[in-house]
């Protein structure tokens, strides 16, 4: 089964929607719990990271009967440093992503610590792309 999901930049009130629809369709198909909650963390953290920090993007999700894969690609002002976004408490957030509650720095740490396999590849100026496992 393949979904793909269009997330807007700046879009708060949507943020969450495309991993609250994977986490149903994945209960849905009696995956185990700890595993549901897992993917639902990395693609939640996932989707406000595009929300937060770039103009859009677009979540594609291909599930089997082993795993989950999941792909995300974002148009914005990409990563300069990955080795230093993956570290607990960096963030880049603006002032006023802070003040709604996100931009702790956590998001990427969450991301890793919740996947099987995790690639983040970014082109300062360009975007990001971010390559998700989750095995069943």
């Amino acid at each position: 089964m393949q979904f793909e999901y269009d997330i807007q930049g700046g879009d708060f009130s949507s943020a969450g929607k495309a991993s609250s629809d994977i986490k149903k369709i994945l209960k849905q198909l009696n995956i185990d719990p700890q595993v549901v909650r897992r993917i639902a963390v990395a693609l939640y953290e996932a989707e406000v990271n595009v929300v937060a920090h770039a103009y859009k993007g677009v979540m594609r999700v291909d599930l089997d009967a082993q795993k989950i894969k999941i792909l995300l690609e974002d148009e914005g002002p990409g990563i300069e440093n990955i080795e230093r976004a993956m570290q607990e408490g960096f963030s880049t957030a603006s002032e006023e992503v802070r003040q709604m509650g996100f931009g702790a720095g956590m998001g990427l740490p969450n991301i890793k610590r919740n996947t099987d396999e995790m690639h983040l590849t970014s082109v300062p100026g360009k975007g990001t792309t971010l390559e998700m496992t989750v095995k069943f």
